[in-house]
């Protein structure tokens, strides 16, 4: 009993380092317990760790509450007196006593009370998923449409916005999947989640970048170009393939609606290939709407000249090591290896593989649009701007 009860020490205290923002292998360091318990731990929760107390809301008693409600209980106060010291409400110490007096003596005992609290609260609960089978199969198709949490919890909210039952947070997803990972519900949702991790964890990027001969800088870009109200300005990268593939491609997308358009390249990724592959995707956009790309400072945009002849879209490098300057495509390269991963030769996508691929990505609700899709979006902004054109005198 003493080993078990040294065990479950060392666990909360394992647990607590992993709470406070610490990975594995710190709260390794730090507690001496050995690793693999420690990602055994780890992937047990989900990547998610129960709050160290219970105290989530005013509206519940504390420890020290529940002690002065025993002192006045001993001393002979009824219990609308005690509520009138402690300055809560009658009814909260009516329930409190009927919810957690010792069912054998009837006596009120402050510790054992915030015990069965912090129970009770934490107690195994059926989710909103486990127990709406409708809400279950939406869930269940929409993650098969590789939307993620966040994206489904919002198109709920707009396709059902007068029914909660088919409502559902993004937390409530993630705790389907990660938190409660037996039972058959979590296997079939985790396997359609479509990062595929068994855990939640952060993600971090950083991009390499090459000098161009005549680049022109972000900080020369048109100030309308930040606040995403203008339309017609876009953002661009290339995806590389596996080494000795020489396969890439082309990757742009509009920075107010979120529109991907995709450059198939062939073969080789030559600046004049990239350049062709850039300028014919970029013909898929009416003229108002290739204003300016902002591009990745790679060498293949050398020839960056030869595109703003072609096209007359104005072309802007972010500076190196800086991909959040470009971060709806930083958003979109990620989004795309899930369809093209990495270490794999790219060149075996068709030009109509990458257009069904693109077709997804734009008809996926985004969270920054509303959970409106991409193409939602775009039609919307060429329809404002040919009713603008309309109504010009």
């Amino acid at each position: 009993m003493a080993g078990l009860k040294l065990a479950e020490s060392r666990r909360l205290e394992v647990i607590g380092l992993l709470r406070s923002g610490l990975n594995p292998m710190q709260a390794a360091r730090v507690s001496g317990v050995s690793k693999s318990y420690i990602y055994d731990l780890h992937q047990s929760l989900g990547g998610v760790y129960r709050p160290q107390s219970i105290e989530y809301s005013g509206r519940y008693l504390d420890r020290d509450e529940r002690y002065e409600l025993a002192r006045l209980l001993e001393s002979g106060c009824s219990q609308r007196e005690a509520a009138r010291r402690m300055g809560r409400s009658p009814s909260t110490i009516c329930r409190e006593l009927a919810r957690n007096r010792d069912p054998r003596t009837g006596g009120y005992q402050p510790e054992r009370a915030h015990t069965m609290a912090w129970q009770r609260q934490r107690r195994p609960k059926v989710s909103k998923i486990g127990c709406n089978p409708m809400l279950r199969a939406v869930v269940q198709q929409m993650l098969g449409q590789r939307l993620s949490p966040d994206q489904i919890a919002g198109r709920l909210r707009l396709l059902h916005p007068d029914n909660d039952r088919m409502q559902v947070s993004h937390e409530s997803i993630y705790r389907s999947i990660y938190i409660y990972p037996r039972g058959e519900m979590a296997r079939e949702l985790k396997a359609t989640l479509r990062s595929g991790r068994t855990v939640r964890r952060p993600r971090g990027r950083r991009k390499n970048g090459s000098r161009i001969v005549g680049a022109v800088s972000i900080t020369e870009r048109p100030e309308e170009v930040e606040g995403r109200l203008v339309p017609g300005h876009h953002e661009g990268d290339l995806i590389i393939g596996a080494k000795g593939s020489n396969s890439a491609v082309a990757t742009i997308v509009e920075r107010v609606s979120g529109y991907v358009v995709l450059g198939h390249i062939a073969q080789g990724r030559k600046s004049e290939d990239v350049i062709d592959a850039v300028a014919l995707a970029m013909s898929r956009y009416p003229a108002q709407l290739t204003k300016t790309l902002t591009w990745d400072r790679g060498i293949e945009m050398a020839n960056h000249a030869h595109l703003t002849a072609r096209t007359g879209i104005d072309v802007y490098f972010a500076d190196p090591y800086k991909p959040w300057q470009r971060g709806s495509n930083e958003n979109i390269n990620g989004l795309l290896r899930e369809y093209l991963p990495k270490g794999t030769d790219l060149s075996v996508h068709s030009a109509t593989d990458l257009q069904t691929i693109a077709d997804e990505l734009n008809d996926r609700p985004r969270k920054r649009l509303g959970y409106y899709t991409p193409r939602e979006r775009l039609t919307t902004l060429i329809q404002e701007d040919l009713n603008r054109v309309a109504t010009t005198p």
